[in-house]
């Protein structure tokens, strides 16, 4: 007779789970992937998980606050879509923020390049710090009406607008270069530093990069395209 299969942690069954999501996105993933993922049956899962929602749930809290997970009791309820936004807005308020960006809203303080090296340092640290949250919340917001609200509109528009406000004003003073479209060029700092700090991670052809050679190329690209040079 076949001895009883030990109880797995439940980080485990999280970690499962966010691999599987971001390999297959929210709407194609089952769980029975996850099952075979931890050489489970499908039926074991449900002993930590009531559902796919529940499983999502588990992989970003694993993300989020990864002390909380073997404090659950399992299995884990079905949470609503208004719980699983709430889980990521909590994380987004309590330790997400950018007070530089937020504190260039103001009037400047110094040297417009010391300001805007602040937003890019501060802009790269968190990318490169939350890639994991953020792969995986982007791979599941297509599927997700709800979530795609909240991270596309609210959250990222928000911080490009923020971000675009910032160039507006500067511009505007004299103290940075103008360009052509200031929310093209709002993009162009954020999706820079996403690659780098980010997607080339997972670009073969980029292992040669070293961290600390694209964190101070990336800064020291976006001054030189935005900071007037002195006139001699």
């Amino acid at each position: 007779m076949r001895g009883r299969v030990p109880a797995r942690p439940v980080g485990e069954i999280a970690e499962a789970a966010a691999r599987v999501f971001l390999a297959k996105g929210y709407q194609a993933a089952g769980v029975s992937d996850v099952s075979a993922a931890l050489g489970l049956s499908h039926g074991a899962v449900y002993t930590y998980a009531k559902s796919k929602e529940a499983l999502l749930y588990l992989a970003l809290l694993r993300l989020i606050r990864p002390d909380a997970l073997e404090a659950l009791a399992t299995p884990v309820p079905t949470p609503t879509p208004e719980e699983i936004v709430a889980l990521i807005d909590g994380w987004a308020t309590d330790g997400s923020g950018l007070p530089a960006l937020a504190a260039a809203a103001g009037r400047r303080q110094g040297p417009v390049a010391d300001e805007l090296g602040a937003i890019v340092d501060e802009l790269y640290g968190f990318i490169e710090r939350n890639r994991h949250l953020l792969a995986l919340v982007e791979r599941c917001a297509a599927d997700l009406p709800e979530l795609a609200q909240y991270y596309f509109v609210q959250r990222r528009r928000g911080m490009l607008d923020q971000l675009a406000d910032y160039l507006t004003r500067r511009t505007r003073s004299g103290a940075l270069a103008a360009v052509p479209d200031i929310p093209a060029a709002a993009r162009f700092i954020v999706e820079t530093i996403a690659w780098f700090a980010w997607h080339r991670l997972g670009d073969p052809d980029s292992a040669h990069l070293t961290d600390d050679a694209c964190r101070s190329t990336v800064r020291h690209l976006v001054l030189a395209a935005f900071v007037p040079r002195p006139s001699s």
